[in-house]
């Protein structure tokens, strides 16, 4: 599975923490995160991780694309809550974009618990026949 990792300034450790947790069965995935958030967890973690561009240079619509494309599988996308942080375009997107491709999306940690422990389950195994990377698609 193709998964996608965001996590805004405030949400980098909390991310972070969560792959370590999490590092049996990310292991099992391609990987890609927007560039300071994959260095964070690489470090942490060894996982390999394809490093896209930062957020504000454009890493979040780098997976936008990929989800337009039905190359993405997951999207797990620790946003800021704090109440003075401002509403951003791109995360609204992601999101938009998720609900119209129909990819699981996780914007916290329970439910991107939820959805690693449903991945690892194999109940997510109806999205290798909807991504183009599927060997079923071929």
């Amino acid at each position: 599975m193709e998964i996608a990792i965001v996590a805004h300034d405030m949400k980098k450790e909390l991310m972070t923490q969560f792959c370590i947790a999490y590092c049996g069965i990310l292991c099992k995935h391609n990987l890609c995160a927007t560039s300071i958030t994959a260095k964070y967890i690489s470090e942490a973690t060894g996982l390999n991780i394809e490093k896209l561009l930062t957020g504000h240079q454009g890493g979040e619509e780098q997976i936008a694309q990929r989800i337009s494309y039905n190359e993405i599988d997951l999207l797990i996308d620790f946003r800021d809550t704090r109440p003075e942080s401002v509403y951003d375009e791109k995360s609204g997107e992601l999101l938009r974009l998720c609900d119209m491709y129909n990819v699981p999306v996780a914007t916290n940690i329970g439910t991107a618990e939820a959805l690693i422990v449903a991945l690892d389950r194999g109940d997510l195994d109806w999205r290798q026949f909807v991504n183009p990377r599927s060997p079923y698609s071929h």
